[in-house]
């Protein structure tokens, strides 16, 4: 799985449940609740003031080592 910005965050912990780490570093702390798994990587990251580029690199690091 490749992570872009419109990749929704329930598509990722479906696909790996260890992202969560990164969602929780990042200030997401309720990523149970169905509208946090309905949003994309952008959306989440404008919300908490986190670089979108960077939290993808991180992902598709880690998805993809």
């Amino acid at each position: 799985m490749t992570v872009t910005k419109d990749t929704l965050i329930g598509e990722i912990l479906d696909a790996d449940m260890t992202t969560a780490e990164y969602f929780l570093e990042m200030g997401m702390h309720c990523l149970g609740c169905p509208a946090s798994r309905g949003e994309s990587i952008e959306q989440a990251c404008e919300v908490h003031g986190v670089d979108v580029n960077e939290l993808i690199e991180k992902l598709n690091s880690h998805m993809n080592a």
